[in-house]
């Protein structure tokens, strides 16, 4: 891209901000052959712990990535949740068999934010990509053919050229700014207090505690141990309205006084604010906005970071299919119309929660000391021999994700299958680790079989044959196409597929391209 005789660089994608979103969005776009640049105005990679649960699907796209093994190495399986009330713990509910056969990791895994930002970034630097640290976005002039980026870094202002930009640079994104689009919500009147606490006295280890009170509440989330082997625990508390300058001699007093937990040292204490907020589109022209730049909420959950690496995860593929000339520009406009319905949910789901775990009324408070242990450990026993246990355990686990799939009639129920990520069969998950368009074929007779060939000759698309659907929806003969990202496109018995499956922009014959 030239514009007047001003010399520049060009790439297809600018990825402005390195945290887990814009990192996870970097080595998927380089792993795809794209050219890219990544921007970040700090000195370097985020020393802070900051956001910490990583869920069952960023696991899985962590394992399509290639880097599992190092995070199952460092991260802190969860084993339990142990609720509580002041000093009292009640008894452990184990997390074990939450999600067992849905997903090849189960549960959830505490790895601080730093710590998946290293690992993401020593995987892009294998790939040969890089970050250019204090390098910040100062403007965006959208053109006829991308975006021109306006750059100050150390060596004085610079201009990128790209065909789109993605802002993954968080809650105060510049992207979104530069932009005009709205950050709509709310900032919770209470200030909260965070520790990331070592010699922890008080509390199970590898477990997710949560404390209750009649003003007060405590989460507390197991982290590594530290270089002495000392016991590590995030812990989050509640300041109080209008205080945000609690220190952390006054948190410490607090947790001690109030629930009996006690700590040696700490390796990071902070306060903040609990925002709800979304941005009012994901896209504008060729800028996207991912991560916090595009949603922000509460920890609740542990959902934010998790959000902000499936976002990046499902943009990636999106603009490898435009930039490589498969599919239409308007495919581009599905990445709002997919992820931006996720994070409304999840605001609302969060928020809701939030209110119940901080609400002063005294129906909130007799709920949180009475129902936690005369309802929750027999719930917890049944759920997961339940059908809404394994739904259950899909949402938390961020596997029951829905898209509405290009041709899906409005208004019918949603299927099992198809917009969904593919359920696991416990041996169909290894062939997503190519990150190409695919069909899947299951539990076939021989006839089944040689139609799904030729369908997948006339398609030009790898074929995959399981002998089994395992305990899933899945059904026996049809042909299931597969998107890089594990999400089934569409279902239809071999004989049709061809014509069914070409209803995807990516598979269009090009003269159907609009």
């Amino acid at each position: 891209m030239t514009h007047g005789s001003t010399a520049q660089e060009d790439v297809e994608v600018l990825v402005v901000g390195a945290g887990p979103t814009g990192l996870m969005l970097a080595n998927w776009l380089v792993k795809l052959g794209r050219r890219i640049a990544v921007i970040d105005g700090k000195d370097g990679p985020t020393v802070e712990s900051r956001a910490l649960g990583v869920h069952s699907r960023s696991m899985e796209i962590y394992d399509q990535l290639g880097v599992v093994d190092r995070v199952l190495a460092e991260a802190v399986h969860a084993e339990s949740v142990r609720q509580g009330y002041g000093r009292r713990a009640f008894t452990p509910i184990p997390l074990s068999g939450l999600g067992q056969g849905l997903t090849p990791y189960p549960g959830i895994y505490m790895l601080e934010q730093s710590a998946n930002e290293r690992i993401l970034g020593d995987h892009l630097q294998v790939l040969r990509g890089t970050v250019r640290w204090r390098h910040r976005l100062t403007a965006l002039t959208q053109t006829g053919d991308g975006v021109l980026a306006a750059v100050e870094g150390p060596d004085g202002p610079t201009t990128l050229g790209a065909r789109f930009v993605v802002g993954c640079d968080g809650a105060s994104s510049a992207a979104r700014t530069l932009i005009g689009t709205d950050f709509e919500g709310t900032t919770s009147r209470q200030s909260f207090y965070l520790v990331d606490a070592v010699g922890v006295s008080g509390l199970t280890p590898a477990s997710v505690n949560i404390r209750q009170g009649a003003t007060e509440f405590l989460l507390a989330f197991p982290m590594r141990p530290d270089e002495d082997g000392r016991n590590g625990q995030r812990l989050i508390g509640v300041a109080g309205d209008e205080t945000p300058s609690i220190t952390e001699d006054a948190a410490r007093r607090r947790v001690a006084e109030v629930f009996g937990v006690t700590y040696e040292d700490y390796r990071w204490f902070s306060t903040y604010r609990v925002h709800h907020r979304i941005a009012a589109h994901f896209r504008t022209g060729s800028v996207f906005l991912a991560g916090d730049a595009a949603h922000v909420h509460s920890p609740v959950g542990a959902q934010g970071m998790n959000t902000g690496l499936q976002d990046a995860h499902n943009l990636a593929f999106k603009l490898d299919d435009v930039l490589a000339g498969r599919a239409p520009e308007a495919l581009l406009d599905r990445y709002e119309a997919e992820r931006r319905p996720v994070a409304v949910r999840l605001l609302k789901t969060t928020d809701t929660v939030f209110r119940g775990l901080t609400s002063g009324s005294r129906a909130a408070i007799l709920v949180r000391r009475y129902v936690p242990r005369a309802v929750l450990p027999v719930a917890m026993a049944v759920l997961p021999r339940l059908p809404i246990g394994r739904r259950l355990a899909g949402y938390l686990g961020q596997v029951r994700i829905h898209y509405r799939m290009v041709g899906s009639p409005e208004g019918r129920r949603r299927d099992a299958v198809v917009g969904r990520r593919l359920p696991w069969t416990g041996t169909n998950f290894e062939v997503l680790r190519a990150a190409t368009w695919q069909l899947h074929l299951y539990a076939a007779d021989d006839a089944g079989a040689r139609e799904a060939a030729r369908a997948a000759d006339e398609l030009g698309l790898p074929l995959h044959t399981f002998t089994t659907t395992g305990s899933t929806p899945l059904r026996s003969g049809l042909l299931y196409l597969v998107r890089p990202d594990g999400f089934v496109a569409g279902a239809a018995a071999p004989a049709e597929a061809p014509t069914a499956f070409r209803a995807a922009p990516e598979l269009s014959p090009q003269e159907g391209r609009p």
